[in-house]
């Protein structure tokens, strides 16, 4: 087992080298290669479980890389033995966005896969998702069909969706899974808790935007994704078992409701094009409105006002990026248009 060290400006990390895969990827030379990325912090035994999956599969990845966010638990103690993982440990609590953009970093490959540390594949994951990126060479982006650990016959998401107010949401989230989940189509973008991306689209919109910390980290890379030309599809034969939000404390969290109510709003800002953003603002406005009344009534108001607050505060750096975003789209508002989803209530 060899270890080296290596610096970057914020941070030192403990880096294992692989050793050889035991499972060789497939005689054919056009078949393309794909890196694993898991961002672990405090997950328990539900990350050995993820790996313990990953080395199941019918193709084997290039690289599976493990960034820890300096978590306080045991759960990389076996990580950190494994020949077949590259350890990254990181001496603070970097968050989804930027944890996953440093691994994405160190990446060779074609592809690159995100999976929660609480995902457990399928042992044909990885050749589902290459297989869908060999039959679609014009797309980029790809999701999983993402069903419920605790309830199998539950989904937890198909891909997730852009509401024309600005509401985000994972389509078909805890409903039970019918005939049209198992249609293969696109979407607007997938749930980076198991999703493949091409590793040249990656590097063009520049990663994740790190300033979101994690929540809507993904549909903000998504939008900016679409923006610049990128489509996403919907594998519903790439499955994986999610438990979510394992280690956040819930959806309900006060820690998820700070970050996901703040990105909401810094993802219309940024992201929303055009025309559409002045003729879409006022709806945006209201279900913002919407969103702190209820959160008030439910004894959330202290940390909602905060995640507001912090929304508001944000705006000039998003404007920022707003600009450099919309400057380099390459896809008309129409387009953007067309793939919004205008229901008048959440499907």
């Amino acid at each position: 087992m060899r270890w080296r060290f290596c610096k970057d400006k914020m941070k030192t990390v403990e880096l294992m080298q692989p050793m050889p895969p035991t499972q060789p990827m497939p005689a054919n030379k056009n078949t393309p290669t794909i890196s694993v990325v898991i961002v672990n912090w405090n997950s328990g035994a539900l990350l050995n479980q993820c790996i313990a999956q990953l080395e199941k599969q019918t193709v084997t990845p290039a690289q599976i890389f493990v960034v820890d966010n300096a978590s306080a638990d045991d759960s990389t103690d076996l990580v950190k033995q494994s020949d077949k993982v590259i350890y990254c440990g990181m001496t603070e609590n970097l968050g989804f966005a930027k944890g996953n953009n440093w691994a994405i970093a160190q990446c060779t490959s074609d592809y690159v896969a995100l999976l929660n540390p609480d995902a457990f594949a399928e042992p044909d994951w990885i050749e589902q998702l290459l297989k869908a990126a060999l039959q679609y060479p014009d797309v980029d982006v790809f999701g999983s069909r993402q069903l419920d650990q605790r309830e199998p016959t539950k989904l937890d998401g198909i891909g997730d969706v852009y509401h024309i107010s600005g509401l985000p949401w994972r389509e078909g989230f805890g409903k039970l899974q019918q005939p049209e989940d198992l249609v293969a189509r696109e979407i607007f973008t997938p749930c980076a808790a198991a999703s493949m991306y091409s590793r040249k689209a990656l590097n063009v919109v520049g990663g994740f935007d790190e300033d979101y910390f994690c929540y809507l980290e993904d549909v903000d890379l998504g939008f900016r994704l679409r923006l610049a030309g990128y489509s996403a599809r919907y594998v519903p034969e790439a499955v994986v078992h999610h438990v979510g939000s394992a280690t956040s404390g819930g959806m309900h969290s006060d820690f998820a409701v700070y970050h996901g109510h703040r990105n909401i709003v810094w993802t219309f800002v940024k992201d929303v094009p055009g025309l559409l953003f002045w003729l879409l603002l006022p709806a945006h406005l209201m279900l913002n409105l919407v969103i702190v009344v209820a959160f008030v009534q439910r004894g959330k108001g202290k940390v909602i006002l905060r995640a507001k607050r912090d929304a508001l505060l944000g705006i000039p750096k998003m404007l920022r990026k707003r600009r450099e975003i919309q400057r380099t789209r390459t896809v008309s508002i129409s387009a953007i248009w067309s793939r919004l989803d205008k229901s008048l209530i959440k499907r």
